[in-house]
This record gives C-alpha cells, structure tokens and sequence, in this order.
C-alpha cells in the first residue's frame, strides 16, 4: 500500500471545498460530485449526495507535532469558526480541539502526548521513548 482516503458523504461540494482548503488541505483531485484533499499524510474524499445522514460517530483528526502547533492552528481558526478551546483530555493521552464542518462533521485537531506503537498485537515501545 502505498497511501488511504477515507470517503464522507456531503451536501454541498462547494462548502465543504471552502472549508477543508481553509484548513490547509489542498484538492487533490476532483470530477463530477467528488473531491479529493491531500493532507500531506493521507486523503480525505467527499462525496456530494442528495440525501445524507452523519454517522453516529466519526471523527476527521489531523495530528499535529506539538501542543504548540495545536494553539497556533486554534488561534488562526478560532475567529472563523465555532472551535472548543484546546484540552488535554481527561480519558486518553491527547491535547486537542475540535470544530466542525459544514455537514457536522467533528473535526480534530490533536497532538497524542504519548504513542505506544504495537505490531502484531506486540507493544514494541512507546513513542516517547524511542525518539
């Protein structure tokens, strides 16, 4: 494999283009009703549909490389958009904020305060630990 994208329904193409390209992605590829964006790690693709319902759960979460990247991304987005102030979460090891784009997707940008890096159902070490 040499890359993903994950697909999500939309209602209008052109706002979700808006948004996302406000966010910093660039748009990959687009025909007909479907755009794809390149976050420099993967690939986010919206569909247009008529009739589209939010799944129960999901999350679009951009990682950054520092709580610092993460409050400089919150302070160029809090003034356009309805954003939480950024957190670290009380369950898991994560410093994030969320908003959320035009169709209600959450959307998170996050810095993981400690990865545990497993292969094979086999905890090989923790992230802080290895760099």
């Amino acid at each position: 494999m040499k890359s993903m994208v994950n697909f999500y329904a939309c209602s209008n193409l052109e706002k979700t283009d808006a948004f996302y390209q406000s966010l910093g992605l660039k748009l990959f590829h687009s025909e007909q009703d479907c755009n794809i964006y390149d976050s420099g790690y993967g690939y986010l693709g919206f569909l247009q549909k008529d009739k589209m319902k939010l799944p129960d759960y999901s999350c679009i979460s951009f990682d950054c490389e520092n709580k610092q990247e993460v409050d400089t991304i919150y302070e160029d987005l809090m003034d356009k958009y309805l954003c939480t102030v950024p957190k670290k979460h009380t369950k898991y090891s994560v410093y994030s904020f969320f908003l959320k784009d035009p169709d209600g997707y959450t959307v998170e940008f996050q810095y993981i305060l400690g990865w545990t890096i497993c292969y094979n159902s086999i905890t090989v070490s923790s992230y802080k630990t290895m760099f």
